[in-house]
Formats: structure tokens, C-alpha cells, sequence
């Protein structure tokens, strides 16, 4: 059942995510929480200083959470309205003292320092960027699903994807991990976007079928590492029946992990 925000302006549902391990507050249209964030989670290796850059409603951030004991996240978000949301569900999943929701545009150094981001401290990233850029495709009349999907104007010369991946990558301390999760045809730019920043990357095909070309890459890599790139055997989310296979079932419960990149202790969980 719906509910309106009436700061927002929106109509929010309440929904058991993961397996139960959270309910989440998120809008009722528009973009809504769904695979990329249970699988970038599920990539994410053991951190005790998270950052989710674009966590939106906070989803990915507070799975981290309930699964590393330790940690403790900056969850930023562009949206003020979807951060508020995001404020509302660290609160009522129990991590009030260990999540910190920040409004900040990670592409822009002045709203990372604004918003109280430390450059060079992050053991682990992770990020959801927008798929598209708003020339190349149509944009949805729904503004939030809108800014979810697609960015909106490129930063100083770079595409607004390259942009968002430097800006996140300034958070992370050398040593550091980094997980995100996108659309196979971007895959050249990110890697160019990474640059000598991140080396020992790993990327993971996710096939929707087993006969169909892949629609999202997990990359993950080390900052300040120089190991060879990596590509992992595929991740197949469906049956022909439509269900979910096993494997995806149980990464959309919180029940296993994705060994896409090790700890900082060399170990995958």
C-alpha cells in the first residue's frame, strides 16, 4: 500500500528487500529498487569505510551494513528528496550510528568538500552510476526515474560517467576497492575512465538467459594496483521459465556473495 510524503510530494510504498534483511522506503513510480542494486551489493567485499556514490534510497549501502558488523557508510545522493528517504530507512533499519546520508554531487569537488566527503579515505566504493546520457537517449517525463537513469550535462571536457567515476574514486583510499555495476556498451569508457587510478580489475557479465547477450557488467578493481584486467565467467539471472536460477535467487536474499574482488585481507565474502 502507498502512502504520500508530503515533503516530497510523492507517493512512497514501504517493501521487504533482500530476503527481509531490510524494508526500504522508496517511491511508489518511478525508479525502484531492484537487481543491479541486490548484485552490486552482493560484489561488494568486506570494508569497515563504505561510500555508496549514488545510493539513491540507500538500498546497496544498508545491505553492506547488515552484512559487515564493522562498518560504517556515507550513503550520497544527489536527490534531496530521495536522500530523505534514504535518511528515513538508516533510521528504521536499526544503523542510525553507523550510515551518514549525504546530499553532495560527487562529480563536483566543491559538493564533495561541502558535503563533508573525505578524499582518500574510503576502503570501499561502490557505485550505480546512470546508464545513459541525456543526447543519446529519451528521457523519461518522470524526473526522478529521469535522474536515476541518465545524466544530465558533461563536467569540464569528460563525459558525465567519467566525471562521476574520477569523483568517486578520489573518495577511495590507495589500496582501496572499488564496485560498480552498468551496461556492457559502456564498458571501454569505464575502463578509460579509470586510467592508472585502478588496476587488478575484474568484470563480471550478467546475462539475463543463458542464450542472450549480456545487459550489465559488475567491475571492480584495486586503486593503486597494477595487476592485468580480468574477465570473469558469467553470472545468468533467469531460467527459460522466467524465475530466477539458484544462484541469482539466493544473491537477491542476501545469502551469498559475488567473488568479483577480494578484501583488503585477501579474502572473498
Amino acid at each position: 500500500m502507498s502512502r504520500p510524503d508530503p515533503e516530497a510530494g510523492i507517493e512512497t510504498t514501504s517493501d521487504s528487500w533482500l530476503g527481509g534483511k531490510l524494508v526500504l522506503r522508496q517511491p511508489a513510480k518511478g525508479h525502484r529498487v531492484g537487481s543491479d542494486a541486490a548484485l552490486l551489493a552482493a560484489a561488494a567485499p568486506r570494508a569497515e569505510r563504505i561510500v555508496d556514490v549514488g545510493a539513491g534510497i540507500g538500498a546497496v549501502g544498508l545491505a553492506l551494513l547488515a552484512r559487515m558488523a564493522d562498518a560504517k557508510a556515507d550513503l550520497v545522493e544527489i536527490d534531496s528528496s530521495i536522500a530523505a528517504l534514504a535518511a528515513e530507512n538508516v533510521a528504521a533499519n536499526g544503523f542510525a550510528g553507523r550510515a551518514r546520508v549525504v546530499v553532495a554531487d560527487v562529480a563536483a569537488a566543491r559538493s564533495r568538500r561541502a558535503g563533508g566527503l573525505a578524499e582518500g579515505a574510503a576502503d570501499l566504493v561502490v557505485t550505480n552510476p546512470p546508464y545513459f546520457e541525456a543526447p543519446d537517449v529519451r528521457v523519461s517525463p518522470d524526473g526522478r526515474r529521469a535522474r536515476a537513469h541518465v545524466f544530465a550535462r558533461e563536467d569540464e571536457g569528460r563525459s558525465a560517467l567519467a566525471a562521476w567515476i574520477v569523483g568517486a574514486l578520489a573518495l577511495l583510499a590507495p589500496g582501496g576497492r572499488f564496485v560498480m555495476i552498468h551496461r556492457p556498451e559502456a564498458l571501454a569508457e569505464i575502463l578509460a575512465s579509470f586510467g592508472k587510478r585502478l588496476g587488478a580489475v575484474a568484470v563480471l557479465p550478467i546475462y539475463p538467459y543463458a542464450d542472450a547477450p549480456a545487459r550489465r557488467v559488475l567491475i571492480a578493481g584495486v586503486k593503486g594496483a597494477r595487476g592485468p584486467l580480468r574477465v570473469m565467467p558469467g553470472l545468468v539471472l533467469h531460467e527459460k521459465s522466467g524465475v530466477f536460477t539458484k544462484e541469482a535467487e539466493a544473491l537477491h536474499r542476501g545469502e551469498t556473495t559475488i567473488p568479483l574482488v577480494e578484501d583488503r585481507r585477501g579474502e572473498h565474502r
